[in-house]
């Protein structure tokens, strides 16, 4: 190539690029705006502190920062289950005050409490014991010596075991041909009161408190001059088998001291059954009772002493059961 092209070329190319930085040359600005970031002023109400005179040598302290309260409300997370149920608070603590007092006033089995879908081990244990104990109160007999040591003889209805005794309730109610003969030989005809001793549903309760209450009940009756008849003991009887013994010996009053129906809570429990002049054909609302005694009930020497009062109240209005209550009104 030509030499002097190229300058020529190189030279207009130089021309060009020198005119085109010139026209986009920008000017900057001779006056500098100044900034200022904080106020020289004083802004608000501003307080001025004076300064109290205080004793030459006297130091004094002067806060210089004020604590501001944070009012910050503590709002605890209320309790969910996995499922997102709000959980409810236990209430143990009154239920078991309740069931404590409940406790209190009834020895039955309250709030024992459950081991999954059966009772407590405890629980099962006692309740089998109890259940035992009154078996062997219906099924058990009374000890003769201590129908010897209060000098009862012994007859017997006519029921001939324990399981006809159970299954027959009429056959306890009356006395066997036997055991008539010997009370009219061996008892004393008409007596004002005539006591009569009866295991029942209850050996248990004979052998636990007989003595205790009949001991009571023959003071008693000695204190209120009232005559007492021949004592004596049925085997097997049932209540209504007084009937029988008012047929034969023409007493005022019978009482009969008769083991209950054992129970869970006591298989020990005696009752007295009393009524004016029981004959054949006596209705039940003739009878009167005093039932639960025994050391967790009424204490047998306090039954015996309150039957003396009651029977002295029989006597004077001729009366017992329902036609008592209504003559004494």
């Amino acid at each position: 190539m030509n030499e002097e092209l190229i300058q020529q070329i190189t030279k207009m190319v130089v021309e060009k690029l020198e005119a085109a930085s010139s026209s986009q040359t920008v000017q900057q600005p001779t006056n500098k705006q100044k900034v200022e970031l904080f106020s020289k002023q004083p802004i608000g109400h501003v307080e001025v502190e004076k300064v109290k005179s205080s004793p030459s040598g006297a130091v004094t302290f002067h806060s210089t920062t004020e604590e501001l309260k944070r009012n910050v409300s503590t709002v605890k997370p209320t309790p969910k289950t996995a499922y997102g149920k709000t959980k409810s608070k236990p209430k143990i603590d009154s239920e078991e005050d309740k069931l404590a007092e409940y406790r209190k006033k009834t020895p039955a089995r309250i709030g024992v409490g459950r081991a999954g879908s059966r009772p407590r081990t405890k629980t099962w244990l006692q309740f089998r014991l109890d259940h035992a104990a009154a078996v062997d109160a219906v099924y058990g007999e009374v000890p003769d010596n201590l129908l010897e040591q209060l000098g009862l003889f012994q007859v017997q209805s006519r029921v001939a075991d324990k399981e006809e005794y159970i299954r027959r309730p009429d056959l306890g109610r009356k006395l066997s041909d036997e055991s008539k003969s010997l009370i009219q030989e061996r008892c004393k005809k008409s007596p004002v009161v005539q006591i009569v001793a009866s295991n029942g549903l209850s050996a248990k309760a004979i052998e636990e408190n007989l003595e205790d209450v009949y001991l009571s009940l023959e003071q008693s009756l000695n204190n209120l001059n009232i005559e007492m008849g021949t004592t004596f003991y049925v085997d097997k009887g049932r209540v209504a088998v007084m009937d029988d013994i008012g047929e034969l010996l023409q007493p005022d009053v019978v009482v009969m001291l008769i083991g209950e129906r054992p129970g869970l809570v006591s298989a020990e429990s005696l009752s007295a059954y009393m009524c004016y002049k029981p004959r054949h054909g006596t209705i039940e609302a003739d009878r009167m009772v005093i039932s639960n005694i025994h050391k967790g009930g009424i204490p047998p020497v306090e039954a015996g002493a309150f039957l003396g009062t009651i029977i002295q109240k029989i006597l004077k209005y001729e009366a017992s059961g329902v036609s008592l209550v209504q003559k004494e009104n």
